[in-house]
């Protein structure tokens, strides 16, 4: 099964899949309302803009596992990343992205290397991974890692469709 296939749902719940954005770039970030990385969303909206003509697409996952700082409803996510941060790209329903209810997206995301080689758990809120338009991943970047910064930015040029 490719991650294009894998059934999601929209923050305000219809059913879709990364599928729905096949032939596009696509940054897959675990998300959250009441974290210190919150301001993030900023930097990942202003990739959208950007680089939505180009073939990118930001979509975002809110998750409450990383003490409790994603506790609203959908319908609260959903204002406060209007409100707050002005948010335009896709956002789906909250999942959990670590243990046995792990989304079955996150569960193979969570396979994929780290700039150092490292796999495994979701370490925090606001990782990131770069899927290319086949919908094969081709980076994760950590928490720490600004949706802005270099090397991401420079992963996103090298995925954008041709």
């Amino acid at each position: 099964m490719s991650l294009h296939d894998i059934a999601l749902t929209t923050l305000d719940g219809r059913a879709t899949t990364l599928g729905e954005h096949a032939g596009r770039a696509l940054l897959v970030v675990n998300v959250a309302s009441r974290c210190g990385l919150t301001p993030q969303y900023a930097g990942l909206e202003r990739l959208q803009q950007r680089y939505a003509d180009r073939g990118l697409t930001v979509v975002g996952f809110p998750c409450n596992q990383f003490m409790g700082q994603e506790p609203g409803t959908n319908a609260e996510i959903a204002e406060f990343c209007s409100a707050t941060y002005g948010v335009t790209f896709p956002m789906m329903d909250k999942v959990e992205v670590n243990g046995p209810g792990a989304h079955s997206l996150f569960a193979a995301l969570t396979q994929v290397e780290d700039a150092a080689g490292e796999a495994g758990d979701v370490g925090w809120n606001f990782e990131k991974w770069l899927l290319d338009p086949d919908g094969k991943p081709v980076a994760r970047f950590r928490s720490a890692v600004e949706p802005e910064s270099e090397q991401v930015i420079a992963a996103i040029e090298a995925a954008l469709p041709a």
